[in-house]
């Protein structure tokens, strides 16, 4: 399909144009993916009472419509969260045939399972806000966990950055060698994936974390020696992980090291660890828009999703397989 195609409805679909909604959280992810479908975002207005309500107005007919609605649940995530519940809510009760949730970035993902007693699942519980809104099909990309998706009795399509983050990687490696490295051992999945697609060898960090955002790194496993280490993960927060793998990788004889991620939620003293770090280049997406204070910060290159979002858009629409989607 050319990037410029008009939407072309299968014969079932052809009364129900596509409509893109966004809440504040994706408003330019939202228009390039507007772009490449060659449509204009749907009209909604997302603000808020003087006492702090989410306030939403539909602003055009949306009646047996296919509507999607991008809003990733990054910082400030409640409010996020609570207005994509709301524009839900409002489309649902204007008639919209279909109503598709496009989450980039599934906030709340890291609370996949009790880890100590009373300890709550809150992915399971947005999961079960999202359909009680009455959210008829989720989407998202690079899931902290892929379990998360068995918490929705809803069809869920769950999409990878890989594509746009390794042509990058391709380019970046040229004729070196190189050794793509998991921060921790819950990555060695991602990382072997990346690895085989870039005909790189695998290393480990193995490392143990003592409480929430304080990693230490212990050693390695796998050879990175003479070799270009790429550090792969799916979020970055704090960049404590990332920033501290950094001098082990150059401390066991790598040449250079270099970091990619899907979602750069980057909080807290995030960006001065990766300012002062030795690591050459960090690539991520747009599934959370960046802040001017970190566009600012020359290591941190970013990378857009709208095209690989809006494809899986106009399948879905069209009820084509986004299966091919997954390389």
């Amino acid at each position: 399909m050319k990037h410029n195609d008009k939407i072309s409805p299968s014969a079932s679909e052809t009364a129900r144009d596509i409509k893109v909604f966004s809440g504040n959280a994706n408003k330019e992810l939202t228009k390039h993916i507007c772009d490449f479908l060659n449509i204009v975002p749907g009209e909604a207005e997302v603000s808020r009472f003087s006492d702090g309500e989410t306030r939403v107005e539909i602003n055009e007919n949306v009646r047996g419509h296919d509507i999607f609605i991008v809003q990733s649940t990054c910082d400030p995530v409640n409010d996020h969260l609570m207005e994509l519940l709301v524009m839900i809510d409002a489309l649902k009760r204007a008639s919209a045939h279909r109503i598709t949730a496009v989450i980039p970035y599934y906030g709340y993902a890291r609370q996949d399972r009790k880890v100590a007693p009373r300890a709550p699942i809150t992915a399971k519980l947005v999961a079960d806000l999202l359909a009680a809104a009455g959210t008829d099909r989720v989407l998202s990309m690079d899931l902290h966990a892929g379990q998360i998706q068995g918490f929705f009795d809803i069809p869920f399509d769950h999409l990878y950055a890989a594509p746009v983050l390794l042509d990058y990687l391709k380019k970046l490696r040229g004729d070196r060698e190189v050794v793509v490295v998991a921060p921790d051992a819950g990555g060695t999945e991602r990382a072997r994936y990346y690895g085989k697609r870039l005909d790189a060898s695998l290393a480990v960090i193995d490392k143990r974390r003592e409480r929430a955002n304080v990693s230490a790194v212990m050693h390695i496993i796998g050879d990175v020696k003479d070799r270009v280490a790429i550090l792969v993960d799916d979020i970055i927060d704090t960049a404590g992980s990332i920033t501290q793998a950094v001098p082990a990788l150059l401390d066991a004889g790598a040449m250079e090291v270099y970091a990619v991620a899907t979602h750069a939620v980057l909080s807290g003293p995030a960006l001065e660890r990766i300012a002062a770090s030795k690591m050459l280049k960090l690539a991520v997406t747009d599934t959370i828009p960046l802040s001017e204070e970190c566009r600012k910060v020359d290591k941190v290159e970013v990378f857009s999703v709208a095209q690989l979002l809006g494809e899986a858009i106009k399948r879905i629409h069209n009820a084509d397989s986004v299966s091919s989607l997954f390389i």
